[in-house]
């Protein structure tokens, strides 16, 4: 069973001394007789930035889903900001963007945006700070349905950083934007975690795992890794982190930590 990495990465985490915003202990979810995450253990330092990475079906969406509480665990534990995932008093606390936009077609950005607003009671005037946030004021009376697949992911991003959650949960914000856009979105994360916000940040693209503090890297429901990009760098002897990725995964199949269940 891996915890938090392999014997060889679980030193040298600068983060570590920051109050866990995310603990989770035996975390195990079955998919049909077939798991989807295994016995998963890791803690997540708060005000930080840190990229769940794999490829896809690794687990990263059904383990983000334990995180904000919509999904049926088998086993373990999940405590976030100090409670049980899903309870009552996280609703204000934690975002979630999910790989969809959660958007109504039919409205105008300012109208999805200060529906979610209402539903967290907050103003309208975080409505419009949202919006101004993620750079569409230009589009603020814009119909969402009209809108370019970065806008309505931005849209979605101004609807979940409306209650200023204190735990902003991403899964793969930055699917199929352009460069100049992911660049912008990753601005916005880091100004975020510098103000205090955790965020937890999905993605299969490796190049993006330099914009994060910490890594989670998961294959077949499996965390191979908790670790910084530096030091898995250096570890691996990899200059790419894509290569260095390569390596972990090539480390855990000769120790047999991926065999089939």
């Amino acid at each position: 069973m891996m915890t938090s990495s392999l014997d060889e990465f679980s030193a040298g985490f600068p983060n570590r001394a920051a109050a866990a915003a995310i603990e989770i202990v035996g975390l195990q979810v079955n998919r049909g007789d077939r798991p989807a995450v295994r016995d998963l253990t890791v803690q997540i330092a708060g005000g930080t930035i840190t990229g769940l990475l794999g490829p896809s079906g690794c687990g990263k969406s059904t383990l983000m889903r334990c995180i904000v509480g919509t999904q049926i665990v088998a086993a373990g534990s999940v405590t976030v900001l100090g409670h049980p995932a899903g309870a009552a008093p996280l609703r204000h606390r934690v975002g979630y963007v999910t790989q969809d936009p959660t958007i109504y077609d039919d409205l105008r950005v300012i109208d999805n945006v200060r529906y979610f607003a209402a539903l967290y009671g907050t103003s309208s005037a975080s409505a419009t700070a949202a919006i101004r946030s993620v750079g569409l004021d230009d589009h603020r009376a814009d119909y969402c349905g009209n809108l370019s697949g970065g806008q309505r992911t931005r849209v979605s991003l101004a609807c979940a950083l409306v209650a200023e959650p204190e735990l902003l949960v991403l899964d793969e914000p930055t699917v199929g934007l352009d460069p100049v856009l992911r660049v912008d979105l990753w601005e916005q994360f880091n100004d975020l975690a510098r103000r205090g916000t955790t965020l937890l940040v999905s993605s299969h693209v490796m190049d993006e795992a330099d914009h994060c503090g910490d890594l989670l890297l998961m294959r077949e429901g499996r965390l191979l890794a908790h670790i910084t990009p530096d030091l898995l760098r250096k570890d691996t002897e990899c200059t790419s982190l894509e290569e260095a990725f390569l390596t972990v995964i090539r480390r855990s199949d000769s120790s047999g930590i991926n065999r089939a269940d």
